[in-house]
């Protein structure tokens, strides 16, 4: 049986008081009233701190929360994920850094990457309505060194081509369309992806500050989807809090 998948990515913005008014714990209700409206069935969160983390698992009714942080003590931001838990069956969940050692840890690149490091979580999910799996994967790659989203990027299509199924992918990958390490995705060869978001404009708008928002923020899949569908969840201030730094963006998959 096909089955319609609402999947949404969306930066938090992690909690810091030099956000002053925008500080995460002002912005909590707004965030809890779109997803309540929304219902997305995956949600692909980043910048989720431990606190972050907590509020999650205790705020969203009706979704399971899983991600660990990227420190070496799995404490720190973290790339959590989201799913529907009546609908869906967990089979399996992987946590991996994006480095040369990706099991070890609060690993990173050489080079040009920041300091912090970067990772995956990604989870095997069988939806009660549906015949096949889907392998859900939400990153967050570095903000500084191209050659380091260059990597992780091509990390992450060595991981995908090995999984072989349907899968999603969200994140935000700190990089414009045509930049080198989007198009290592965009035009795989050996993987035919669908970049659910490619007629969207931009996402990341500095609360607000930005008169062209960067586009920065996506959503992949080798699943059935039309691009035509998706869609940036605009995000007006209320009293001048946002919802974060970034617009949530959303896309519609098909599995059978």
């Amino acid at each position: 049986m096909a089955v319609k998948l609402k999947v949404f990515t969306f930066n938090l913005r992690t909690e810091t008081t030099v956000d002053g008014d925008n500080i995460f714990w002002n912005r909590t209700g707004r965030i809890q009233e779109l997803l309540a409206a929304e219902k997305p069935d995956l949600i692909g969160f980043q910048e989720v701190t431990d606190k972050m983390r907590d509020w999650l698992r205790t705020s969203l009714p009706g979704y399971t929360v899983l991600g660990c942080g990227r420190g070496k003590d799995y404490r720190g931001e973290s790339m959590a994920l989201a799913y529907r838990t009546d609908d869906f069956e967990l089979i399996g969940l992987e946590q991996f850094w994006l480095s040369p050692t990706p099991d070890q840890p609060g690993t990173r690149f050489s080079g040009d990457q920041s300091s912090c490091p970067r990772m995956v979580t990604d989870v095997t999910l069988k939806h009660h309505d549906a015949e096949e799996l889907i392998r859900f994967y939400n990153t967050h790659l570095d903000h500084k060194g191209a050659v380091a989203r260059l990597l992780g990027a091509t990390q992450l299509m060595q991981a995908i081509s090995q999984w072989g199924g349907k899968f999603v992918l969200t994140g935000d990958f700190n990089a414009l369309p045509e930049t080198v390490e989007m198009q290592t995705i965009t035009s795989c060869k050996y993987l035919p992806i669908i970049d659910a978001t490619a007629l969207l404009g931009g996402t990341f708008h500095n609360f607000g500050r930005k008169e062209k928002p960067s586009k920065i923020d996506y959503i992949f899949t080798n699943a059935d989807c039309d691009p035509a569908e998706s869609q940036i969840i605009e995000d007006i201030p209320v009293n001048g809090i946002y919802l974060s730094d970034h617009n949530p963006v959303c896309a519609y998959i098909t599995i059978e």
